[in-house]
């Protein structure tokens, strides 16, 4: 069978799964038409021969598609103006029963909450607990470890089941486990790092923040050293939804990190610094 046309017979194959996923994580049917679009785009332009399951790589194609949709959605401030409907979920010439549960199933409340996600949880809850993903492999997708990724999804998990955990304590328990660790990183002082540091904690910087000295690496003392004495010129923020801080440099926010915070120990650190990234961000300084 000719090439071209086998993927294209694939791509129909998945068609209805990858617009499900993405009308998931962005709530409007014609921007999910858009995603699902660029990925068709995306696998023309690409070598497949290395491919081993074409359905696994098309949905990270949309995840990300996806994730940059939001990004830039919220960076705008905007949402859909569109209200969400089942119509253009279901495909009946698919699977009549199984399309009819399904879109039962997206309803109006739940993508309503949905959109008061930041965009990372929103696609770490849609692809996992949606789609069945295993963490390890939606981690890549928006660019955080397993550990940063699981509690994205459990935190929006929380979020769309309406469970009720006194949010305002653990925030402020998880805040001051953020401010220990810049207060002792900037004190050089690494017994302190190391008492907030989960034993196999992960770093995992972008390629840009890579370039500031500090490469990927695990466990708490490889990470406390490479904290130590750093720090100066951070600041506490909320990051996307996350705690965390900023870093300025020659006056302008250059990194920005995200803590992973679980048990009372931060499990894992995330830093981006690519320009592109950085304008998509969502933060916010955290005041005294």
């Amino acid at each position: 069978m000719d090439e071209k046309k086998w993927l294209t017979e694939e791509f129909e194959a998945n068609r209805a799964h990858l617009r499900a996923a993405a009308y998931r994580m962005l709530g409007s049917r014609s921007e999910a038409e858009d995603a699902v679009q660029e990925a068709w785009l995306r696998l023309s332009r690409t070598d497949t021969t290395g491919v081993g399951n074409l359905g696994g790589w098309l949905t990270t194609v949309v995840a990300r598609i996806c994730l940059d949709m939001l990004r830039a959605r919220k960076a705008r401030r905007e949402e859909p103006l569109e209200a969400p409907v089942h119509s253009g979920i279901a495909d009946p010439a698919n699977d009549p029963e199984r399309e009819a549960a399904f879109a039962d199933s997206v309803g109006l409340a739940l993508l309503v909450v949905l959109q008061t996600l930041a965009p990372a949880e929103r696609v770490a809850f849609v692809l996992h607990d949606m789609f069945d993903l295993p963490f390890d492999e939606i981690a890549p997708i928006i660019g955080r470890s397993s550990g940063a990724t699981r509690q994205l999804a459990s935190r929006a998990r929380r979020r769309v089941q309406g469970v009720d955990e006194a949010p305002d304590v653990d925030f402020a328990r998880k805040r001051t486990i953020a401010e220990t660790f810049l207060a002792a990183s900037r004190n050089g002082d690494l017994e302190a790092l190391l008492a907030v540091l989960s034993p196999d904690v992960v770093f995992r910087p972008d390629a840009t923040a890579a370039r500031y000295g500090i490469g990927e690496m695990r466990g708490s003392t490889d990470v406390a050293e490479a904290f130590k004495g750093r720090a100066q010129a951070a600041e506490p923020a909320v990051v996307d939804g996350e705690l965390g801080f900023v870093v300025h440099i020659g006056g302008q926010i250059r990194i920005a990190v995200t803590l992973a915070i679980g048990d009372g120990k931060i499990v894992a650190i995330d830093a981006v610094a690519d320009p592109d990234r950085l304008r998509q961000i969502n933060y916010s300084i955290l005041q005294d």
